[in-house]
């Protein structure tokens, strides 16, 4: 797939929980996936557990040559990829899989700064265990995807692709 150019921008939509990627200007996607955003809704507060509403840009894409299914703690390759086996082991893992597209907000005072700051809250696009449901709200926060998805993805947009997240 090609690169996005400069004019490409995200739209999340929660009440969707769609993944739109878009022009600049218009509304004729160029493709469109399937999410999973935060079980508790929508919010800007840092220990909210609530996925962050506004106009974002990616900061920083992380786990470019990582195989699908790799690890991620803290934002670093544990060495690991997702197995059932993994998950039996560390039930309690919040699975972050394959890339991290992380977002850092654009309006001071909504998702920006203080206590909604989205960046501080390491709110990403990232790939989830295929057991876990798309379509669903029930991320802790961040903005859930197929590993397949989240690649190609990656692949796709450039650090300071604008992404709108949208009621």
């Amino acid at each position: 797939m090609a690169k996005a150019d400069s004019g490409t921008r995200l739209v999340v939509n929660v009440s969707k929980q769609t993944l739109s990627v878009l022009p600049e200007s218009g509304d004729q996607s160029r493709l469109e996936y399937v999410v999973s955003t935060a079980e508790n809704g929508v919010g800007q507060w840092e220990g909210s557990g609530c996925t962050p509403l506004g106009r974002h840009y990616i900061r920083a894409k992380i786990g470019r040559n990582a195989p699908l299914g790799a690890v991620f703690v803290g934002r670093r390759w544990t060495g690991e990829i997702y197995s059932a086996e993994l998950a039996q082991q560390y039930p309690n893992r919040d699975w972050i899989l394959s890339r991290i597209l992380w977002l850092c907000g654009l309006q001071r005072g909504m998702n920006r700064g203080g206590q909604c700051d989205t960046m501080r809250r390491f709110i990403y696009i990232h790939g989830t265990p295929d057991t876990e449901p798309m379509g669903v709200p029930k991320s802790h926060g961040c903005i859930r995807m197929r590993n397949h998805d989240v690649i190609t993805l990656f692949d796709y947009v450039q650090p300071f692709t604008v992404v709108e997240v949208v009621a």
